[in-house]
């Protein structure tokens, strides 16, 4: 009988241990990472405790509200009209490294949107609109790829909109109206953007004529007083020349008949004021000159009556008669004197004019630019040394009305000899190379040994400087859709070349690829080869020497445009590697070395590796031996489109499987 009950004894304690030890998990083990994260958010953003997330439920944290889970990753998170009237802290929902949408619209949340949200790199639509957010627009936005959709709309966010809002490619809907931004409108061309509204702000300058912001009508830009331009039916008026002549001197001067540059601007405001002058000097004149043929006919009068007293009347007749002719002619002496000066100095004008025009002559400017600088200005300008290229010096230079080019200056013992012959209509012919993404020639000079290129200015570096850093910096390899979006935009810029005007880059490399003022892809130095006394030598120089097709090495054999295309299959290898060209593997090595360098960089693990393959497909195929195997620029650059088509519907399915919007 004890041996019974202390059976059942034993029994019933470890039954009770088994129900105790079953029935409190959450005690001992932590809370899913993604759970802790909504807690953090919660415990700065509902301060009036609204949301019924609790730390004894985060083991079902996917069935809290506004919540939904795939594999037990939080994907989406829709918080909408919950009363929430704290702040959205960093370090809280960025956690949730697979969220595809966002929602925190219609809340009293303030402060400023959280700097870290460039973790969320598999975000696609973000509703933060109806709150009070404050500060200047989330630089960290621009860094998220995949974003679709984009509401910030009625908060209180200042500052302008970053120009680099049109990297975002894949954005079709985008609202900023009813805030404090301020500045200009960037250019934003995105072919996939459906909905715009920038209204209710403080926006001012004139609205980019794009194809894409043509699209909308005027209640996109609405309650904008100082926005202008085509699209809003507004025109804009002419901002004043830096240094520029003053209104009064404009409304002296006649109109130009012509478009005048800002030298002769200056120069107005000189001639101007020396009219007035002038003008002032010939009233003192007349006034002299008549002044003193009035007094010089008083005389002859009173002359005239005292001789009557001691002549006869004939003679006093005679003298009255020459004292008629006196005064008359002395007033017509004056007026000659007058028109003389006033005639010496049209004189002095035109030969003024005339010089100044003769030294803008000089500096030939391509056809449809305006005349914005002279050569006097262009030589007095502070310059910055750039780099040192094959075909010669480029440098950075300041103009005395705030104007910043950049000038090319060719080296001329790289030139031949016949370069003199081609070289203006050859550059008339560069010039009329139109293209977003080609750097423009504006202007060009000659004369003697001497031969300069003038072209925008681009502020944002090289593609070189991008892919490999700089001395102080240490570059990784890009994100793969960057490197789709760079090869993407060059294969644009050497096709039109190709295409349209059946010429030749010839020197395609990445630090002739400039970054413009929207981080887009600009190629430059383009068309140049044509006037080197001999194939680019660049033996002394292993990187830039293998870009150069393998049948253009040898000394006689001119740049093509195969050439241009298996240069361009070597810079999208260096974009994928983020290695310089000389130390690239075989094309059969190529896959399994590219996913050895970026091992350490993914983070879209297989799917990545997919994407980067069909990059690899592309640039091996560029650089094939053969020229004739080789493709055509315009059939690379529909590879490279189908490849971005290709991946946004492998997004699309991905958005069905896990029932994403």
């Amino acid at each position: 009988m004890l041996l019974v009950l202390l059976s059942t004894s034993h029994f019933l304690l470890c039954f009770f241990i088994t129900v105790a030890s079953s029935t409190a998990p959450a005690s001992n083990l932590p809370a899913p990472p993604d759970a802790t994260a909504l807690l953090a958010f919660k415990y700065k953003a509902d301060l009036n405790k609204n949301l019924p997330f609790s730390q004894n439920t985060t083991f079902h944290f996917c069935q809290w509200p506004g919540v939904k889970c795939f594999q037990q990753k939080i994907i989406r998170l829709v918080l909408r009209d919950s009363d929430l009237g704290g702040i959205f802290a960093p370090k809280t929902l960025t956690f949730l490294d697979q969220l595809r949408v966002l929602g925190l619209q219609n809340n009293s949340l303030t402060g400023p949107i959280p700097y870290d949200l460039s973790k969320l790199t598999n975000l696609k639509s973000l509703f933060l609109d109806h709150n009070s957010f404050s500060g200047s627009f989330p630089p960290p936005l621009l860094s998220l790829h995949r974003l679709r959709t984009l509401d910030l709309s009625h908060n209180n966010l200042s500052g302008p909109i970053p120009s680099a809002l049109i990297s975002l490619d894949r954005l079709y809907y985008l609202r900023l109206d009813r805030n404090l931004f301020n500045g200009s409108i960037p250019p934003l061309n995105q072919s996939s953007l459906l909905t715009l509204n920038v209204s209710f702000n403080n926006l001012s300058g004139a609205i980019p004529v794009t194809p894409t912001l043509l699209r909308f009508d005027l209640s996109s830009f609405s309650s904008n007083p100082s926005l202008c331009g085509k699209i809003i039916h507004k025109e804009c008026h002419p901002a004043s020349p830096f240094f520029g002549p003053s209104p009064a001197a404009v409304t002296v001067a006649p109109p130009p008949a012509v478009v005048v540059s800002q030298n002769q601007a200056l120069q107005g405001v000189d001639l101007a004021q020396s009219g007035q002058k002038t003008k002032h000097k010939k009233n003192v004149l007349i006034i002299g000159f008549s002044s003193g043929a009035f007094v010089l006919l008083g005389s002859v009068i009173c002359f005239v009556i005292a001789a009557k007293k001691q002549k006869t009347q004939k003679k006093s007749t005679a003298a009255t008669a020459s004292a008629g002719i006196i005064g008359p002619t002395a007033e017509s002496v004056a007026v000659m004197q007058i028109d003389r000066q006033e005639n010496e100095l049209e004189e002095k004008v035109k030969r003024v004019q005339g010089l100044h025009v003769g030294k803008s002559g000089s500096l030939a400017f391509c056809a449809g630019e305006a005349h914005l600088y002279s050569l006097d200005q262009l030589m007095r300008a502070s310059a910055e040394l750039l780099g040192r290229g094959t075909m010669g010096t480029t440098y950075k230079a300041v103009l005395d009305n705030r104007l910043i080019v950049c000038v090319k200056r060719l080296d001329a013992s790289k030139l031949s000899d016949g370069s003199k012959e081609v070289f203006e209509p050859h550059m008339e012919s560069v010039g009329g190379l139109r293209h977003p993404n080609l750097v423009p020639l504006r202007a060009y000079f000659q004369a003697r040994e001497e031969r300069l290129l003038i072209y925008d200015y681009q502020p944002n570096g090289s593609l070189f400087s991008l892919i490999h850093g700089s001395k102080s910096t240490r570059a990784k390899p890009l994100h793969w859709t960057s490197c789709l979006k760079i090869a993407e935009d060059v294969a644009r810029g050497l096709s039109y070349i190709h295409q349209a005007w059946r010429l030749v880059h010839g020197n395609l490399k990445s630090s002739n690829v400039l970054l413009g003022p929207d981080f887009e892809a600009c190629v430059s130095d383009y068309c140049l080869a044509v006037l080197a006394n001999s194939p680019i030598d660049d033996e002394d120089d292993p990187d830039a020497s293998a870009y150069k097709a393998p049948e253009t090495r040898s000394s006689s054999q001119q740049a093509t445009s195969k050439s241009d295309v298996y240069a361009f299959g070597v810079l999208l290898l260096e974009l994928i590697t983020g290695k310089p060209p000389s130390l690239l593997p075989l094309p059969q090595d190529v896959v399994n070395w590219v996913r050895s360098t970026r091992g350490n960089h993914q983070d879209d693990g297989a799917g990545e590796d997919n994407r980067l393959e069909m990059l690899l497909e592309v640039a091996i195929a560029c650089s094939l031996t053969s020229p004739e195997q080789r493709p055509t620029m315009w059939q690379v650059l529909k590879m490279l489109q189908e490849i971005k088509e290709t991946v946004l519907l492998e997004d699309s399915e991905l958005d069905l499987q896990t029932g994403m919007p």
